[in-house]
């Protein structure tokens, strides 16, 4: 049977066969799939537990974290990958990671591209094969067309660098960029100002196999270079506990890409960094909370670049031309309509981003109704951070906040659909981020990185009273707020009530023993946190009002319950 299902595109080509394993929603491989054994272990997702490992993965996208490639190139050598990738549309970070396995590691990994009816076809199937010709399975038969290559209009210093005019690794870099610009559709590549690394992140063995054989290669930035909160407290990992066979890898990593110049700024918001891009600006990030904040608050201009395209783009200062680079990527494709509570705190912004970001998996919205809340930076940090975990898109926009949303870029016309968020909406999400034990171990405040005035404004909320013994509360953040804190002395405030700031790794890089041992219900501010959490940590994480969170550190509680803003 073959009818009118149309035909597969072949983004990287291979064989392939296995069961067809279908995500009804889409996935972030970091956080969502197990690098050991190729599982899904994001909780919130319908497949939580399917086997990803040796399967047709059929999903329409991935979504969230940008470290995504790293996770698929450790499943890659390790053999625990699925034996093959197919998309309903384009996608970045998967098939970066499939690249990359590719290009330096010699392993196949296929990724096709399916549109509708064929996608419906191949996700109601139970197993298939993939041959160059065709994907069959059972009485189905799709044939696969290999993808038409943009005209890549290329630079005299794009080719001299492929030439190898500035060593192996620009050179491997290079074509790894053209091989992902071209996929993309770029018609040509771009200058950058400046990148932040995400790459960074231990999050699998291949991510040091990775950076290692770059800086063999002798690779050295071109562009100013942050780098990405870290898997270890640099400097106190080994008194921390931190085993050596996890702890000296991690350091290893950072090391890794300091040698390749890359500065150790060892943050998730390197907007918070003395010198943040300006509106307009061209910028190779990584890290999906900091490319959203970058896009929508700022106003500057990046894609959000998978895990090790991230560091071409340092060793190059090109990035492909496409997506939010380009004025026309950067439009609204949906409202959507907030009722926004009178009265309400910092803890709805998360909220929000969460739920817009379900609203808008795969296309940039325009939110209404929330300029009468007046947004601070670390607000729409938070909806940001949020955002990101539950969209594939790159930037949103916030009617009355936003540089771009007045704009050609966040304007919408009559005919952009309209969604609603209603207070019903609110405290529905609420319940399901809230949901969990009432005694509570660990307090986590810093997914992002926590700003100086979210430190200052915690302090506060304590009010100097010391928190109880068996509960724990650390505050993650990068070591510009900490020195800070240092200095106005709101880090001797928090210490005093029992509070700990850890610099250099962030909540969704934190590993025991410095997530406490014994910890086992979460409470925590951040959006992102709770949404990953559960699957991170194999703990019970909610969210919570920074209120809720101070009341636990004092009392060990904190009741599952509506904020009073929706009560």
């Amino acid at each position: 049977m073959s009818g009118d299902l149309g035909q597969a595109l072949s983004i990287l080509a291979g064989v392939a066969q296995g069961p067809v394993v279908a995500l009804s929603e889409p996935l972030s491989f970091w956080g969502g799939v197990d690098p050991a054994t190729g599982r899904v272990i994001d909780a919130r997702h319908p497949q939580a537990g399917a086997d990803l490992a040796g399967a047709i993965v059929v999903v329409s996208s991935t979504r969230g974290s940008c470290t995504g490639s790293g996770v698929l190139l450790e499943l890659a050598l390790a053999g625990r990958a699925p034996a093959a990738l197919v998309f309903s549309g384009p996608e970045d970070v998967a098939t970066l990671g499939a690249l990359v396995a590719a290009e330096m590691f010699d392993r196949e990994l296929p990724v096709l591209r399916l549109p509708e009816p064929g996608f419906a076809a191949l996700a109601a199937a139970g197993s298939a094969r993939i041959t160059a010709e065709a994907i069959r399975a059972g009485d189905l038969t799709i044939p696969i067309a290999p993808a038409l290559e943009a005209a890549l209009a290329l630079s005299d210093n794009d080719r001299a660098l492929l030439a190898g005019a500035k060593g192996e690794a620009a050179a491997q870099a290079m074509r790894i960029l053209v091989a992902m610009a071209r996929q993309q559709g770029a018609a040509r590549l771009t200058d950058v100002t400046r990148a932040h690394i995400d790459g960074c992140i231990y999050a699998s063995p291949a991510n040091l196999v990775f950076a290692e054989a770059m800086e063999a290669k002798g690779a050295r930035v071109v562009v100013p270079t942050t780098m990405n909160a870290i898997s270890v407290d640099y400097e106190n990992w080994r008194a921390q506990g931190v085993p050596a066979d996890f702890g000296a890898p991690a350091a290893r990593l950072a090391d890794a890409y300091v040698a390749m110049g890359a500065r150790p700024t060892f943050t998730c918001a390197p907007y918070l960094l003395d010198e943040a891009p300006e509106t307009g600006e061209a910028i190779g990030w990584s890290e999906s909370n900091a490319v959203i904040f970058a896009n929508s608050v700022l106003g500057a201009r990046t894609a959000k670049h998978p895990d090790f395209l991230d560091l071409c783009i340092a060793l190059t200062g090109r990035a492909p031309l496409a997506g939010p680079y380009l004025d026309a990527e950067r439009r609204a494709r949906l409202i959507v309509d907030v009722e926004l509570p009178e009265g309400t705190d910092a803890a709805v912004w998360p909220l929000i981003g969460y739920l817009a970001g379900r609203a808008a998996p795969d296309r940039i919205p325009l939110l209404t109704g929330l300029a009468a809340g007046a947004p601070t930076r670390d607000d729409l940090k938070a909806l940001c951070a949020a955002f990101g975990t539950t969209s594939a898109t790159p930037m949103l926009h916030v009617e009355g906040v936003t540089p771009e949303a007045a704009g050609a870029a966040g304007a919408a016309d009559a005919d952009t659909p309209r969604v609603a968020i209603t207070r019903a909406d609110l405290a529905a999400g609420w319940r399901r981020l809230n949901d969990g034990p009432e005694a509570v171990d660990l307090v986590a405040i810093g997914s992002p990185h926590a700003s100086l005035a979210e430190c200052r404004a915690l302090a506060d909320a304590l009010g100097g009273r010391p928190r109880m013994p068996r509960v724990s509360a650390i505050v993650t953040a990068g070591r510009q707020v900490i020195a800070a804190a240092d200095t106005d002395g709101t880090r001797a405030r928090l210490l005093a009530s029992g509070v700990e700031m850890i610099p250099d790794l962030c909540w969704c890089s934190i590993s025991r023993p410095v997530f406490p041992v014994s910890a086992r219900a979460v409470l925590t501010t951040s959006g992102k946190y709770a949404h990953y959490g559960p699957g991170l940590s194999g703990c019970a994480v909610r969210l919570g009002t920074l209120d809720d969170c101070a009341e636990a550190l004092a009392t060990g509680r904190a009741p599952p319950r509506l904020p009073a803003w929706l009560a």
